[in-house]
């Protein structure tokens, strides 16, 4: 039958959080993600478990974006024995410099509270998940690439990262795993955005594969067509003003604060936001990613690298104040009425969005606006999904402010959109595995790729193994063509080779006229080869 490879899920596993893919062969064991679970205590309790793997037995890591729920895990994995290199790009490294130690540090204030009750009742003290210092640490081991070069960071295995749409520094990871002359490819799509989504370019078009990992976080569901997204938000914010209150945003730092600032950025210069709105961005984390952001505009798209050109400072254009430290936050919660307030953690599970909300929750001229994905079992599904009184820091809280939600807002690509981009495989996959979504959502998005699309579906469990072989019976795909998967991969190749230079041409040169030249001339050989393989 061939040479095996070995493929196991611990994490994401009929879950949406939590990302964790091991992969083995006879001569090296490596992952992709290591991320912290979220959501219900069941699932968090898994943050405080031993690894199902030895970490110093795996050999290097592979970081699909920057994310909690992909990288939250990564320094405890180090403290615990990991000691081989961390792949990712430029811009999933710096911002993981700044997310991980505000992951610890979170998670530091949430165990010194939670042990303050504990001491008062006589019971054992707990320990965070890891510290600050283990989280800097780690940081040690990472080694940043080029989006689209190709690497080989052990025998046999290379790997290339390539553009995933959904936030700065995404990837979608296209692996090779070689014995002799049999190679077989693995894509892991991490999580895919959007097409035409402001500031990140589109997900890359993945040529081919033998195994597709998939995203299935929206596999069920399609995201409400608001038309303008800005135009929706300057709606609930004049809606919000009128009531008399404040607008509270809970917001993941990384990309959806970003979107936020690019629409109210946009509102204002089109005189649909008012002037005299206060607006707090409260996170430093948040602000540091914006600042983060802002470095790396030549991986913006088009439209928005042209504008930051212009308007290269937010606080240029609207009237906003960050709140650095904790006394700048404690004294929102002052503020009665006509303020936005933007704050962390998008899911309202931890950081100071608490806060916000215990005091401004309970009071009906107050509307709190969720721009993301809320997880099962977080505070912000059970808020959405209707509960009329919640418990934030050990105190019940009645739910009477207006609740609204901008679906356009999300960074995942929706089940239209992950289904286009697998039909754009030139050569369909021989086995598609169905990750990090709720059950009904994999099981939807399962259905149809296996009854409309012919695909071999796999929806594994928690810690469940597959072993890959090479070989063509194993998994079979009525479909598969080996010359035209061979063509297909040439294809990519030759247009990998000059997007590479294109980038590298771009990057010494800033001005429009260079961009929209080398964007045209893309999409020429784009279509030159798309040409060439039918």
């Amino acid at each position: 039958m061939g040479w095996i490879l070995k493929l196991q899920f611990l994490g994401a596993a009929r879950t949406v959080t939590g990302s964790f893919f091991l992969l083995e062969t006879e001569q090296v064991r490596f992952a992709v993600d290591c991320g912290l679970f979220q959501g219900p205590k069941s699932l968090q309790e898994r943050n405080y478990q031993d690894f199902a793997v030895d970490p110093a037995s795996i050999d290097f890591l592979i970081l699909t974006h920057a994310h909690i729920d992909h990288t939250g895990l990564v320094p405890k994995l180090c403290k615990e024995g990991f000691k081989g290199p961390i792949y990712c790009t430029h811009a999933t490294k710096e911002l993981c410099s700044a997310l991980l130690p505000d992951s610890a540090h979170i998670q530091e204030a949430e165990v010194e509270r939670k042990n303050r009750k504990l001491s008062r009742s006589g019971k054992k003290p707990i320990t965070p998940i890891y510290t600050i210092e283990d989280a800097l640490d780690s940081m040690s081991q990472f080694h940043s690439l080029n989006t689209d070069e190709t690497i080989s960071p052990a025998p046999g295995i290379e790997i290339r990262l390539r553009e995933a749409g959904h936030i700065l520094g995404a990837a979608i990871i296209e692996m090779w795993v070689s014995e002799g002359e049999d190679k077989t490819k693995l894509v892991f799509s991490g999580d895919l955005g959007n097409v035409n989504q402001p500031i990140v370019k589109d997900p890359a078009i993945i040529e081919n594969t033998d195994y597709l990992i998939i995203e299935s976080t929206y596999g069920d569901r399609y995201h409400q067509d608001v038309g303008d997204r800005s135009e929706a938000l300057g709606e609930i914010i004049r809606e919000a003003m009128a009531r008399g209150g404040n607008l509270i945003i809970p917001a993941f730092a990384v990309e959806r604060t970003q979107d936020l600032l690019y629409d109210l950025m946009k509102l204002s210069l089109e005189q649909k936001l008012d002037p005299s709105i206060e607006i707090y961005l409260d996170s430093p984390l948040a602000i540091t990613a914006t600042e983060i952001f802002l470095k790396h505009r030549h991986l913006f798209d088009a439209a928005a690298h042209d504008y930051l050109e212009r308007f290269p400072d937010p606080a240029s254009v609207i009237n906003i104040k960050y709140s650095r430290t904790q006394q700048d936050s404690m004294q929102l919660n002052e503020i009665r009425r006509g303020a936005i307030i933007i704050s962390a953690s998008g899911m309202c599970e931890a950081g100071r969005i608490k806060h916000h909300l215990k005091h401004n929750l309970w009071r009906s001229e107050s509307t709190i606006l969720f721009v993301g994905f809320q997880a099962a079992g977080t505070l912000g599904r059970r808020i959405m999904e209707g509960e009329k009184e919640v418990t934030i820091h050990g105190e019940k809280v009645a739910v009477n402010a207006q609740i609204r939600s901008i679906d356009a807002y999300s960074a995942h690509a929706d089940r239209n959109g992950l289904i286009d981009w697998v039909k754009q495989f030139v050569q369909s996959p021989r086995g598609v595995f169905i990750v990090h979504g709720e059950p009904e959502s994999q099981l939807s998005l399962g259905e149809y790729l296996n009854k409309e699309l012919g695909l071999a579906v796999f929806i594994p469990d928690y810690l469940q193994e597959f072993e890959l072989a090479h070989a063509r019976e194993v998994y079979p795909n009525p479909g598969y063509r080996p010359e035209q998967a061979e063509k297909a991969a040439r294809a990519e190749q030759n247009y990998l080779e000059t997007s590479l230079r294109l980038n590298e041409l771009f990057r010494e040169s800033w001005s429009r006229a260079d961009y929209d030249r080398i964007t045209s001339l893309m999409q020429q050989i784009r279509n030159t080869l798309e040409q060439g393989r039918l």
